[in-house]
């Protein structure tokens, strides 16, 4: 088989996932509203099939991950909601990281080069910073809850970022958010309302640590421009 049938191949299943997802009225159940709806039912069913919705937890998050669809907030909410802020968080971390990995090199694989080659200046400058410091902004994406999470995922596959520093640095980022929302999700009950879920409190502290992240960066960049006789 050609490369430019994978390609397409590997388009088309994208293509097809998120048509069948708003088809079938995904959008509906991964809402606030139905996971509300729904928290006893659920949690009845995985007292009674712990394995089996832990399982399908990890699926369904890898999946709609991977294919970018809108919905993360309610399944991290729901992983809490099922399995505890520990357990939940551990699996919001690792489903996504995967999810992210799938779609990142999917990204890579089908567009990276036609992006690259078409890429202007400013773009072409985005490239070269992210090259010499790929681990800290792409933390500072994942930290500041102001990028989206499917476009954080995406945007890296058109640098020369690694892939392992890609993982690490979504693992390692995702993971203040991720036992956030496991565990206003454990708290589901309390909650009545999405707009009670991320205070402004929440906010500023993940964008200080974003800020922290790229504390290096900076370092690094004064280093360049200090005058040779006054570099530490």
């Amino acid at each position: 088989m050609s490369k430019s049938w994978i390609k397409w191949l590997i388009a088309l299943a994208l293509i097809g996932g998120l048509a069948a997802f708003f088809t079938l009225g995904g959008q509906e159940w991964l809402s606030f509203e139905a996971l509300k709806q729904h928290r006893n039912e659920l949690l009845l069913y995985t007292r009674a099939h712990y394995a089996l919705m832990l399982v399908a937890a990890v699926l369904v998050y890898t999946l709609a991950t991977a294919l970018s669809v809108p919905g993360a907030l309610v399944l991290s909410l729901a992983m809490g909601m099922l399995f505890g802020r520990w357990i939940g968080a551990l699996l919001i971390v690792s489903s996504a990281t995967f999810g992210a990995t799938l779609v990142f090199l999917a990204a890579r694989y089908l567009f990276a080069d036609v992006a690259q080659r078409r890429a202007g200046a400013f773009a072409k400058k985005l490239i070269k910073g992210f090259e010499e410091n790929a681990f800290n902004y792409l933390l500072f994406l994942r930290l500041v809850p102001l990028f989206p999470f499917w476009l954080v995922n995406l945007a890296p596959a058109f640098t020369p970022i690694k892939l392992r520093t890609y993982v690490a640095a979504t693992a390692i980022g995702i993971i203040p958010g991720s036992f956030v929302f496991a565990n206003l999700g454990k708290s589901l009950g309390r909650i009545e309302s999405a707009r009670q879920l991320v205070s402004w409190e929440i906010l500023v502290a993940f964008t200080l640590l974003g800020l922290f992240a790229l504390i290096p960066v900076l370092v690094k960049k004064l280093k360049k421009t200090a005058p040779e006789g006054q570099e530490a």
